[in-house]
């Protein structure tokens, strides 16, 4: 015999509990509370990392220097004003929006070369390079790439491929970027461009040739002068 349901003794049904009610303007405090809190917590993070950052920039900036002018004993910071280098910032000029230059000196205090850094498009981004001049002899003392964001295995070699950044050491300016098989090795201007990579290649010949188009006869004259 089936035994009958437990409420037909009198007890009353199971019940649902009532679902509870949460107010638009209730969700919407809460919610904006969360992102106060969340743009408060972005706020201080940047404001700590923001100088360890820029520390680590200036640290990596220094070494990119000295690579580039081989190590020098010593090093000027010039600051290019009115069109001329100068070491003194005059007191009206907002030294974050001042072009710098820096000059290495030798164990006896003579200048090695100038270390210039420049930037111009890539095939995805702008690339930074740093490079080392003498304005002398018209060649370059190194390149070192200091930012890039070109693409991964072909793009990016322009600052792992040792055998394209070695190039750069004694080229004479103004260079000129060729294909591998096509390079005349007694002209000290070419520079083998990478394959599968000539867009970014190109790139980094035409900052420096730019850059020293711009700068070379202020480069020049400050040469000149004997500072």
């Amino acid at each position: 015999m089936t035994s009958p349901p437990a409420h037909s003794h009198g007890a009353p049904p199971p019940t649902t509990p009532p679902a509870h009610h949460v107010s638009a303007r209730s969700l919407l405090a809460t919610l904006a509370t969360a992102g106060a809190v969340a743009g408060l917590l972005i706020v201080v993070v940047f404001g700590w990392a923001a100088p360890i950052i820029e520390h680590n920039k200036a640290l990596a900036l220094q070494a990119a220097i000295r690579e580039v002018l081989k190590q020098p004993a010593d090093c000027d910071t010039l600051y290019l004003v009115g069109g001329r280098l100068t070491a003194e910032v005059p007191a009206d000029a907002d030294l974050k929006r001042l072009e710098r230059v820096y000059l290495g000196y030798d164990e006896q205090r003579r200048p090695v070369g100038f270390a210039i850094a420049a930037g111009e498009p890539g095939f995805s981004d702008i690339v930074r390079v740093i490079f080392g001049y003498d304005p002398a002899t018209k060649q370059l003392l190194g390149m070192k790439v200091i930012e890039s964001k070109e693409t991964p295995g072909l793009g990016d070699k322009i600052e792992k491929d040792s055998s394209f950044v070695r190039q750069f050491r004694s080229a004479l300016t103004p260079l000129v970027g060729v294909k591998p098989e096509r390079r005349n090795p007694e002209d000290r201007h070419q520079v083998d461009m990478i394959t599968g990579a000539t867009i970014s290649s190109r790139v980094v010949i035409r900052t420096i040739n730019n850059a020293l188009a711009r700068l070379g006869p202020v480069l020049d004259g400050y040469s000149a002068e004997g500072k």
